[in-house]
């Protein structure tokens, strides 16, 4: 028996040792080209042709400056956070409000309703791109923030109605109908009682929608025109495009934009990890 139960701890420890490595690698994996991107933002464009991988010979903070400068990243990190933070609060107030209302209130619109929320998951941008430009330049909201805000939130609202449709069908019929046995209206309910369970889910969808919106540039860079209203994907998108051999200024730049979501994560992890896990285990 001795023999067996040695034989068994081997094998775990063996399992568990494979388990590590391939977590290690995969770890490097993901923050080797995030450090590669962060020396390189570093040197010089005859440094970087010279030297690819290796350190820079002289650290030259001045890309950062310069890029700033010339990319013009005040005006679009202004605008990229506006759009991020109008679009999140939006499809948070809209997901929560219509998956109350197709989990816990009957009606026989609902499942027509919410299958067209099901539906609009399976479009992909490109599909509604011309459609869209169109029909944005036709009610005159081209190049304006409110033409940008409308098909963000119009995009991004078919997911959090489905994450929080279905997170709050988890929750206990009973609580609504012990409520409504009390005289509790649906907005008391809503307010009191479901909101505040389904916070889980609310970070899931807040944090699906900050990173997407954050980081899309199509449809930002068909919608506008002026530098005034365009956000910072496009802004080092023109960076790269006229300054593609000065490569410390692109890397520079690039930099730029992965700081806020950056510092987001490292600010908000345990509230992501305890959202995500909660909403994971919930649904």
């Amino acid at each position: 028996m001795s023999y067996i139960r040695d034989d068994n701890s081997t094998k775990r420890r063996i399992g568990m040792a494979i388990t590590y490595v391939v977590l290690i690698l995969f770890a490097i994996l993901a923050i080797a080209p995030l450090v590669w991107l962060a020396i390189s933002s570093f040197k010089t464009s005859q440094d970087y042709q010279m030297n690819h991988l290796g350190l820079p010979k002289r650290w030259f903070y001045q890309n950062y400056i310069q890029a700033w400068k010339r990319g013009n990243f005040g005006i679009y990190i202004v605008n990229s956070v506006i759009y991020t933070a109008c679009t999140t609060v939006a499809i948070l107030i809209l997901s929560f409000m219509s998956g109350f209302a197709f989990s816990k209130i009957k009606s026989k619109a609902t499942k027509g309703i919410y299958g067209s929320y099901v539906i609009g998951i399976l479009m992909t941008l490109q599909s509604i791109m011309i459609p869209l430009f169109i029909v944005i330049n036709q009610v005159g909201l081209y190049d304006t923030k409110l033409g940008v805000l409308i098909p963000y939130i119009g995009i991004g609202l078919p997911m959090g109605v489905y994450l929080a449709t279905e997170y709050m069908r988890s929750i206990p019929g009973a609580l609504v109908e012990s409520a409504r046995l009390d005289g509790a209206s649906y907005w008391r309910i809503f307010f009191s009682i479901i909101a505040p369970m389904s916070a889980p889910v609310g970070t899931t969808i807040a944090i699906l929608q900050i990173s997407g919106t954050w980081n899309e540039f199509m449809l930002i860079n068909m919608l506008t025109s002026s530098k005034e209203n365009k956000s910072l994907p496009v802004g080092i998108q023109s960076f790269a495009g006229s300054l593609s051999t000065d490569y410390g200024k692109l890397f520079a730049s690039l930099m730029i934009g992965l700081i806020p979501m950056l510092i987001f994560y490292l600010v908000f992890r345990k509230e992501i990890t305890k959202g995500v896990s909660a909403g994971a285990v919930k649904g």
